[in-house]
Formats: structure tokens, sequence, C-alpha cells
């Protein structure tokens, strides 16, 4: 029973974090054409 439960919890917070596209996951606020992420490279990440 309580493997079960355990999944049932899983998978209900897997889906929780789903969101539409065009919108950040973590935010939730929607994605535009003048978002200034899209003008970051690879090399903008590196130490």
């Amino acid at each position: 029973m309580k493997t079960i439960f355990v999944t049932v919890a899983c998978a209900l917070f897997a889906l929780s974090g789903c969101t539409t596209s065009g919108h950040y996951p973590i935010s939730g606020e929607e994605c535009t054409s003048n978002d200034p992420v899209l003008k970051l490279d690879a090399n903008d990440c590196l130490p």
C-alpha cells in the first residue's frame, strides 16, 4: 500500500511541474521574442 501511495505522490509531483508551451516552467511567465535569455550563448554559462 505504501508503494502505491509513493508512486501516486511522485506522479502528481511530476505532473505539477508541467506548463503550457510558451511559458517558463518555474515562473510561469509567458515567453516572448524580446526575452534577453534568447540572446544567451553556451559560452555565457562557463565559469
